[in-house]
């Protein structure tokens, strides 16, 4: 009976734990999804970035998708006349085509080969790994106190030849590039 109690009052504390933690991990997934969203809107790609007028802006997720129901948040909305479509790809050969590209931590060993398999594309890389706007993406989430926040990295998004709007860059922190990365 006594080992009956135990049983039950270890799962009466940790399991609270467990869910609230994964609640909190679930609400972060849903802020930047609506991240993605709102950069779309303030992002310009180039005319060749799409076949037609009505050509849908792609999301991709590269990797492991750490974003679970999150993305159906923002699936189907329209972004200046465009569908938001959402891939899920395993590698960049499966990306080629998506206009913002979501590169999940799973990809992070491989990173600079992604990089530079999608170098020179009209396409938006972001991810929430570390240092990766110094190692060339474009959109790195980062948290700052109990703020999900986010930094650009200009030229690489100049490279991919993306405009971010100023708005948009008013609100991130900036990453500059040390002169002689320029033009890479």
């Amino acid at each position: 009976m006594r080992r009956k109690y135990l049983v039950y009052l270890w799962l009466m504390i940790f399991i609270p734990l467990n869910t609230a933690s994964q609640t909190v991990k679930s609400s972060e997934y849903v802020v930047k999804a609506t991240f993605l969203y709102n950069f779309a809107k303030f992002v310009e790609w180039p005319a060749h970035a799409f076949e037609r007028p009505d050509t849908p802006v792609i999301l991709c997720i590269l990797g492991k998708d750490i974003f679970g129901d999150a993305l159906k948040t923002i699936e189907n909305k329209v972004i200046r006349g465009r569908t938001l479509l959402i891939r899920h790809c395993q590698d960049t050969n499966e990306a080629k085509g998506c206009h913002i590209l979501f590169i999940s931590p799973s990809g992070d060993k491989n990173l600079q080969e992604i990089l530079s398999d999608i170098k020179d594309t009209p396409c938006l890389t972001v991810s929430d790994t570390e240092a990766f706007a110094q190692r060339g993406g474009i959109i790195r989430f980062f948290t700052m106190g109990n703020k999900i926040r986010f930094e650009i990295n200009p030229e690489a998004a100049k490279r991919s030849h993306l405009k971010i709007s100023s708005r948009l860059l008013k609100l991130a922190r900036i990453f500059k590039e040390p002169p002689e990365k320029k033009g890479n």
